[in-house]
């Protein structure tokens, strides 16, 4: 049992930063464009318990770190999300290139953490056995999680982060045609992500769109970091 409770918290507390983060780093990056909305409601923080989604932060990440502890006895794939931060794009001199940089602020944070985690690993050499191996266990997840996190928001899909981007780079009339994805795109998200591919592989079929790309572009990003901090990979 208190190896379940160190594999919960080794994979769990980087998950929790790594999304507060996220979410803060979409605040200052509205804040320093001349948008004081996320500020005003209190959202400018480094505090996890003021972006924490009950479902999304805590309950979902929970319980996909403990059925893979017990099944697997490690961690494969986490998955989770924070209160959205509130944005006033009115305020903005250009509204869709403002939200299109807010909303690539959120990835840019993950992957600079990822890499901040990758110099971290130079620090469990000094310390002893058991505590040198949970540091570089610790690391190892708030790499995975920054990476996992960053990359999957980077989606070209409307809520997600890469599809407001992709809304602030398209001409006027396709960006508000493909704005209005939003509306279903954490549906989408959902059900082509996560309910169907349970559903086809409790039918046998093998569908799984975001483990493919995932297993492809997750250990090259983390083999980027990795050099970009010094290390040989």
């Amino acid at each position: 049992m208190s190896a379940i409770i160190i594999g919960i918290l080794l994979a769990g507390v980087p998950v929790v930063l790594a999304i507060t983060l996220h979410e803060a780093a979409h605040g200052y990056a509205a804040l320093a464009m001349g948008d004081d909305t996320a500020k005003l409601a209190g959202r400018l923080s480094l505090n996890p318990l003021r972006h924490i989604d009950r479902v999304g932060t805590i309950l979902l990440p929970g319980i996909l770190v403990l059925s893979q502890l017990l099944v697997f006895h490690r961690i494969l794939f986490l998955f989770g999300w924070a209160k959205p931060v509130p944005v006033g794009a009115w305020k903005f001199r250009d509204p869709r290139r403002g939200m299109a940089v807010v909303a690539a602020a959120g990835p840019a944070m993950n992957f600079f953490l990822a890499w901040l985690g990758a110099l971290a690993l130079y620090l469990p050499g000094v310390l002893p056995g058991l505590a040198s191996d949970l540091a570089t266990l610790f690391c190892q997840y708030f790499i995975l999680a920054n990476l996992a996190l960053g990359l999957f928001n980077l989606l070209p899909i409307p809520p997600l982060d890469g599809g407001r981007i992709v809304v602030g780079v398209l001409p006027a009339p396709l960006a508000l045609a493909y704005a209005r994805v939003e509306r279903v795109g954490i549906l989408i998200v959902l059900v082509v992500f996560f309910l169907l591919p349970a559903l086809l592989q409790g039918a046998g079929i093998a569908f799984d769109p975001i483990r493919a790309v995932l297993d492809r572009v997750l250990p090259a990003a983390a083999n980027l970091v990795l050099t970009l901090a010094g290390h040989r990979v």
